[in-house]
């Protein structure tokens, strides 16, 4: 009976935070708020559930975490990024550390904190929220090389500010020294990106030659080794969230079997993991406490809004600009600056200290709690705003076009399903204008729930699902062709675009 109690409430839990996602996204809040209210009404002060089993939800946030980050890989577009992965490299690095230090030191000025309690703060509130940014800033129509920024650094910098937070907690040891954290930092990071590198490669090879009896296996196959990779680092004390980052973002990106169902079952289990994760911190909150941490909460959060966090990018950019890796203008570094938001990532590194016994423990934790429900309602709204009022947006960008693989093992061949979206220059596009290699064929088109077999001359439309069959040596160059054309329209080459 018990059981079947607790199995109705999550159920019920689960349902209405799906439900809330809608009135999140017309409001332009990140969904984390409702879920923490969920939890802040499901425990003490509501519905009267108990839990305050730190070191439990520490071990529970980060395996939730690992599995959003492997979400946020899987998704993440390398063509798009890696323009931005020098200068998000520098943010996650350069960036946190100068995050860390200014906001410590506002700390210590404004709320008399002493320093460890100070640098634990400020090294807890340096990361942004993979989570948060994912679901606000992809709504946002900015720039390829602007999205990428903000996406690849809220993935790499959860492992350096990891890293600080424990060597921090660490219980009744004195403060360590900076190049011991130097050190140890650069060790881990080298040995979780050597593990995702590893890892990522090995299982795309794997997947892509191994034909599955069920197409539901190759989702499942791809988050476990994402965890794969995640325990994989950790056991060899390097940086799990490093590595189960930089393995999703290569088998995201490897162009696996069933590509858009593995990207959407990951899609559901991230989402699943951040309802069950800002649920718990929710229950995990003491709200009779938070009342005496709003006012210091709300000076250390401006503290960091408008001084660690602009400081970090305004030393980032100029890094950046010094080693020619790129160069920032004033507008995008404001942007950047009030983009950095705050999620989960700082209330499950709260948890840390916590979990170690740390004297300012519960304290640090209401504060980055107030932080993160107050600073998210006045960023996450206002951001859309700010990207025009900046002129930051780019609002011609066309939608990516999908494309759904699945391999025909004895004709070694792949069959690939591509659904053409609105605004996509593929419609009024005749078969024979795609140009595709002699090697594809479009085979059938379903459009208005009827299918049929086209001729050269048939002419594509929005929303129309093609089958087109490939030999294996020329799928990428038929997935290249048709995103060109879906971009530039059946001039794509004309133009110079690739597809790529």
């Amino acid at each position: 009976m018990e059981l079947n109690i607790w199995l109705l409430l999550a159920s019920v839990i689960v349902i209405a935070a799906i439900a809330s996602v809608r009135i999140a996204h017309r409001t332009g809040l990140p969904s984390l708020l409702i879920y923490l209210g969920l939890g802040l009404l499901v425990g003490e002060a509501g519905l009267g559930v108990q839990f305050e089993n730190a070191p439990a939800a520490q071990q529970i946030g980060l395996v939730a975490l690992a599995v959003i980050l492997a979400e946020g890989g899987l998704t993440t577009n390398w063509q798009h990024v890696r323009q931005a992965v020098p200068t998000a490299v520098v943010l996650a690095t350069f960036g946190v550390a100068t995050s860390i230090f200014a906001l410590a030191a506002a700390v210590h000025a404004l709320l008399g904190l002493d320093w460890r309690s100070a640098l634990l703060l400020g090294a807890v509130l340096a990361s942004t929220d993979a989570a948060a940014v994912f679901s606000v800033l992809r709504r946002l129509p900015l720039p390829p090389r602007l999205a990428g920024i903000l996406e690849a650094e809220s993935g790499f910098n959860d492992a350096p500010t990891v890293i600080v937070v424990m060597t921090l907690s660490l219980a009744g040891a004195p403060v360590p020294a900076f190049g011991h954290v130097v050190l140890d930092a650069a060790l881990e990071l080298t040995i979780g990106a050597a593990v995702g590198l590893g890892i990522g490669p090995l299982g795309a090879y794997a997947l892509r030659r191994v034909a599955l009896p069920a197409s539901g296996l190759y989702p499942i196959a791809v988050l476990a080794l994402a965890l794969v990779a995640y325990s994989g680092a950790a056991l060899l004390h390097g940086s799990g969230f490093l590595a189960v980052y930089l393995a999703t973002l290569v088998l995201g990106n490897a162009r696996l079997p069933h590509r858009v169902a593995t990207r959407g079952f990951a899609e559901g289990a991230a989402w699943l993991a951040q309802i069950g994760l800002f649920v718990m911190l929710g229950i995990l909150a003491s709200p009779s406490e938070l009342p005496t941490a709003i006012v210091p909460g709300i000076l250390a959060g401006l503290a960091l809004l408008l001084f660690a966090r602009p400081l970090s990018v305004l030393v980032s950019a100029l890094i950046v600009r010094l080693a020619r890796l790129d160069r920032l203008s004033w507008r995008e570094q404001a942007f950047l600056s009030w983009a950095g938001l705050r999620g989960a990532v700082p209330i499950v590194l709260a948890t840390i200290p916590w979990a170690a016994g740390v004297d300012a423990r519960k304290l640090i934790f209401n504060e980055v709690f107030v932080i993160v429900i107050v600073f998210t309602m006045v960023q996450g709204p206002t951001l859309p705003y700010l990207a025009r009022l900046l002129k930051v947006t780019a609002p011609d960008e066309a939608r990516d076009l999908g494309v759904e693989a699945a391999p025909l093992e004895e004709l070694n061949a792949d069959l690939l399903q591509v659904t053409i979206p609105p605004g996509s220059g593929l419609h009024g596009v005749e078969i024979f204008e795609l140009r595709l290699p002699t090697d594809a064929a479009v085979t059938m088109i379903v459009r208005d729930g009827r299918s049929f077999v086209p001729e050269p001359s048939t002419r594509l439309r929005a929303e129309d699902q093609l089958l087109v069959v490939t030999t294996a040596a020329y799928r990428q160059t038929v997935e290249r062709r048709l995103r060109a054309v879906s971009r530039r329209g059946k001039l794509a080459g004309w133009y110079g675009e690739r597809g790529d």
